[in-house]
């Protein structure tokens, strides 16, 4: 193949285009929904006078139920239009979202972070399920790193949004505007995008609870499943206390955790493009390895740090978002390779479910282990967090390596 035929291979069309931009629009909405709580983790700990184990049940709420949601919808995700399961989902996590907005007291708030969960976290896996249906591996990572810019379009522009709405109303607005937004996408992803049904083509006699037990029961698929429930325990063990850490420990300003946010949203927004084409190009083994060594030595520099001046503090969190970014687009390249098309959607599925139960225990452990005496003294045995981080960290590396000997093996054998 001469290098203006790959190049013609390798380029989107114009509707795989549209595909990333409705896929990464949903993502959005749906990390920012997630993602709000860190930044408003200390105003709401101090509003409703949570204590650290209290919020850290509100962040885990909503893991566990999209865990337990994944695995129960798992055996039907080959079974519909994809396009259909995205609508039926994305329309709970609006209505979700709404009730958390609507929220008066830390009951109802708990109560409709596990109703968002049960809706918001089985959009990832469609997500994901559609985008390995559309797009060959050679563009999934480019893909993938597109789509994953919502995460850090959610830093760059919705939290400093929901800050600025949060800081002029109340706590319960930015779940409002989420929803309003929210609307909008589910509109246009229903006239826009269309039936993903490819997979129904494959024809299969299993029921429901029989295709999820044999989706469950490939050995070969629980490498990748171990592999992105590693990949969420340190992010959600870390991420819940950043806003808290930041303003109790570091001494950074409310007025200026906007601007905190906004810095690594922009560091996730440069990167993802360029690791997703680097990881299409590059052995996406190495990319990880190198972002986790990276990752270990900014986590453990950043748990241990006491003030200092705020232009340092950002630019440990620039550091801290590149290595987060750098590992998870190779690392979901890869393992979306790993299900055969018929098993994809139970395959993503459950693969999301587990790594949600991961980030739920993840976040409910790490609010046992970090205390804070009253609402403003500083967070206590942070750094204990990020030590725990690096072991998983290790643990991930050598994880990765084996998913990657498996589809050398699985190429192999399909070759013979």
């Amino acid at each position: 193949m001469d290098t203006k035929t790959a190049t013609i291979e390798n380029k989107f069309t114009s509707y795989q285009a549209l595909v990333i931009v409705l896929l990464a629009l949903t993502q959005f909405t749906v990390v920012l929904d997630f993602m709000v709580m860190s930044p408003l983790g200390d105003m709401l700990m101090k509003s409703m006078e949570l204590t650290t184990s209290q919020f850290g049940f509100a962040v885990s709420g909503y893991a566990i139920s999209a865990g337990f949601s994944g695995l129960l919808t798992a055996g039907f995700a080959d079974r519909f239009d994809r396009k259909k399961l995205l609508l039926f989902f994305y329309i709970g996590f609006i209505a979700g979202t709404l009730l958390c907005g609507l929220s008066t007291t830390y009951f109802l708030l708990l109560a409709a972070r596990i109703i968002t969960g049960i809706f918001g976290g089985v959009i990832g896996s469609i997500s994901m399920a559609i985008l390995a249906d559309l797009f060959p591996l050679h563009q999934r990572g480019r893909a993938m790193g597109f789509i994953q810019m919502g995460f850090g379009a959610s830093q760059v522009l919705g939290i400093q949004i929901n800050l600025y709405i949060e800081n002029n109303f109340s706590w319960q607005s930015p779940f409002l505007m989420i929803v309003r937004l929210a609307t909008i996408i589910w509109l246009t992803v229903g006239f826009k995008l269309q039936p993903v049904i490819k997979h129904l083509e494959l024809k299969t006699e299993k029921k429901a609870i029989i295709h999820l037990w044999h989706t469950i029961t490939q050995r070969k698929y629980w490498t990748g499943f171990l592999m992105t429930a590693l990949l969420s325990l340190g992010g959600f063990m870390m991420m819940p206390w950043g806003s808290a850490f930041a303003v109790n420990n570091l001494g950074v300003s409310n007025e200026q955790l906007p601007l905190l946010f906004m810095a690594s949203g922009l560091a996730a927004l440069v990167i993802m493009p360029l690791i997703g084409k680097l990881s299409d190009k590059i052995d996406k083994v190495k990319i990880f390895t190198a972002a986790a060594i990276w990752m270990m030595a900014i986590v453990v520099i950043y748990t241990n740090l006491s003030p200092i001046p705020f232009p340092l503090i950002m630019m440990m969190n620039i550091l801290m978002m590149i290595g987060i970014m750098s590992r998870i687009v190779p690392a979901m390249a890869l393992v979306s390779a790993l299900p055969k098309m018929q098993d994809r959607g139970a395959f993503m599925s459950i693969n999301s479910s587990l790594q949600q139960f991961a980030g739920g225990i993840a976040a409910a452990v790490g609010g046992m282990i970090v205390v804070q005496k009253t609402k403003t003294s500083p967070l206590q045995h942070y750094d204990t967090l990020g030590y725990v981080i690096v072991v998983i960290i290790i643990f991930n590396i050598f994880q990765m390596f084996r998913v990657s000997n498996l589809l050398k093996a699985q190429k192999l054998t399909d070759k013979l």
